[in-house]
């Protein structure tokens, strides 16, 4: 039964869309844009600050144009924010008359407004109330959108909230009041401070967002034992030295991303997966990449694939003896182990013994807000911008990550460094992060192209490596995947679709937190909580509403897995052999390339 449209409202929805229309085409609405587009580009922070003003406007204009396309839900929007604005003076005046009714209270999950003077100082509670008010009116107004189609809307939902994240009255310093109670109590030592950050941060092309002075690969990051016992043009295999008297017979081999460094899987002691690992009595193995420069130009997914895990299978089964080895992907890295999977099956060889996956992606049908800049344009503009270097720089690709999560990863660096004046707290997850590497044009573009753009792993054999169809079905050994609830780079229901790809039988975790600390979270720390179900079931919301909440680090149910698939105890193999002698202690000599 269709809603009917009175009279009134025909009349209406034509003129609200001709006065918007009016207003957008008006020479000085156009030349306000243009001279506040012409000053983001020529002010310094646009180098550090990866904001699109062009892609903001746009979306700003298709939320207005749909908004006075839609006269009913207008005229709703427009008494709901009036609503709002209005219980907001009547609370702000009733607190100036000194009544306490009303008075509002912080979100513990917003970091921008921790500062006590947010609820306690009234101006500043009503400057936070208004923007708040108007953010979550404009958010919620962009969700409303009709007749635009899934990317469209994505797009403007998510330029939205970068527009809205911009706004807030914490990243300027006339209000924010822990900037002006710095600046009193230093004599505005901070700004001078914040400045030379600033211009340091200039130099160095990106946004400083963890105590760089604070660490150092191999001084405080990946010190667990071990050392280099393989190097090719891509790769150095680390096999780190055991920590028990026996060890489990069948080898670990952990495919870090090569994005960024490997340590990632050897943190500081105390927070190393590869500690924890060695600890439990398995023997461990570990790719560190190398950082690509131009002339590795020509490097493509096949050469990852057999420069990088086919190598290093053949090296570790040859120090170990094992015919067989338990196969670790974190991100890329697992992505890879899913191709690597496939090939062996094609060829027949069951050197994988089982396969563990750390937000890994292997279904690119749903990707969360990637997606929005995952376009045909945005393939074509990244291959004419790397046609000259040879490479995708770090910094770039670091930029979209951050995008993603602004307030965490962007303003809260602009407020902590620059009007603050203040160091970033050092913390060794964040420090691996900007840590990035480069990525060879060609495997990346290849990358882009046949996973994001095309989904071509999931179709069966489309994809060919080494001359083998990668076929996803194929695979049959046990498996063991991780997601994180909160991952904006890898959703965790895309992450859980391994389930329904392969053909063996799938273990599924889901650890509380993002990218990274879902993934790397010790049993020491006591913190974060997992959940677990043991049923079969491959609809990821129907296996998260019968999933069980488990307090703790979830390595510890992994460890227990991979424990019953590692065989018999026995006496650790050397370090390295005849052929493969040990070349240099860890961290080895490619983490460190710049």
């Amino acid at each position: 039964m269709g809603v009917g449209v009175s009279e009134e409202q025909k009349q209406d929805q034509p003129l609200a869309s001709d006065l918007w229309k009016l207003w957008l085409e008006n020479p000085w609405t156009q030349a306000w844009v243009s001279w506040n587009k012409m000053l983001w580009a020529s002010h310094p922070a646009s180098r550090l600050i990866p904001l699109d003003l062009e892609e903001i406007w746009r979306a700003l204009m298709l939320v207005g144009e749909n908004l006075a396309a839609q006269p009913t839900l207008l005229q709703e929007r427009a008494v709901e924010l009036l609503r709002s604005y209005n219980e907001l003076a009547l609370v702000t005046l009733r607190r100036s008359l000194g009544e306490a009714a009303g008075s509002s209270t912080l979100d513990k999950q917003d970091r921008r407004f921790q500062d006590k003077a947010w609820v306690n100082n009234l101006v500043f509670d009503t400057i936070r109330q208004s923007y708040l008010i108007t953010a979550t009116w404009l958010m919620t107004t962009a969700r409303q959108m009709q007749g635009v189609d899934a990317r469209t809307y994505q797009r403007a939902n998510f330029y939205m909230r970068q527009f809205v994240d911009m706004l807030s009255p914490a990243n300027f310093p006339f209000t924010n009041p822990e900037v002006l109670r710095e600046t009193l109590e230093t004599g505005g030592e901070n700004l001078r401070r914040g400045l030379a950050n600033l211009l340091d941060d200039l130099q160095r092309g990106e946004i400083t967002v963890a105590g760089r002075q604070h660490f150092k690969v191999g001084v405080n990051l990946a010190l667990t034992p071990g050392q280099v016992i393989f190097r090719n043009d891509l790769i150095e295999l680390i096999q780190y030295a055991p920590a028990t008297e026996q060890v489990y017979s069948v080898p670990i081999l952990i495919i870090p991303p090569w994005i960024n460094r490997y340590y990632v899987m050897d943190m500081r002691p105390g927070r190393s997966m590869v500690e924890y690992l060695v600890q439990q009595g398995f023997s461990v193995f570990l790719i560190s990449w190398r950082n690509p420069d131009a002339s590795m130009e020509h490097l493509n997914m096949e050469d990852y694939l057999k420069l990088g895990p086919l190598d290093a299978l053949k090296v570790i089964k040859a120090i170990t003896g094992s015919p067989k080895a338990n196969l670790v992907g974190y991100c890329l890295g697992g992505t890879l182990l899913s191709i690597l999977l496939a090939y062996l099956e094609a060829i027949q060889d069951d050197s994988a013994h089982s396969g563990t996956f750390f937000a890994a992606l292997q279904d690119f049908a749903e990707i969360g807000e990637t997606a929005i800049f995952i376009s045909e344009e945005w393939v074509s503009e990244i291959e004419k911008r790397t046609a000259s270097k040879g490479y995708t720089d770090a910094i770039e690709m670091g930029s979209i990550f951050r995008l993603l999560r602004s307030n965490d990863l962007i303003w809260n660096f602009v407020v902590n460094n620059y009007l603050l004046g203040k160091e970033p707290l050092a913390f060794d997850l964040m420090y691996w992060s900007v840590d990035g590497t480069r990525m060879p044009r060609t495997c990346h573009l290849y990358y882009l192209r046949n996973l994001y753009l095309e989904n071509n792993l999931i179709k069966p054999s489309h994809m060919t490596m080494l001359g083998q169809g990668i076929d996803l079905s194929r695979v049959r050994c046990l498996c063991y995947v991780v997601a994180g609830t909160e991952d904006h780079i890898v959703p965790w229901r895309s992450a859980h679709r391994a389930r329904a790809l392969f053909s063996g039988t799938t273990r599924l975790i889901l650890s509380h937190g993002g990218h990274i600390t879902s993934i790397i979270n010790p049993p020491s720390t006591g913190k974060g909580f997992y959940f677990t179900n043991e049923s079969h079931v491959t609809d990821s919301d129907q296996w998260c509403k019968s999933a069980r909440r488990n307090e703790g680090s979830w390595w510890t149910d992994w460890a227990k897995w991979l424990g019953e698939l590692s065989g018999d105890k026995c006496t650790p193999p050397t370090t390295g052999d005849a052929d493969y002698p040990p070349l240099i202690k860890v961290p080895g000599t490619y983490v460190l390339q710049e």
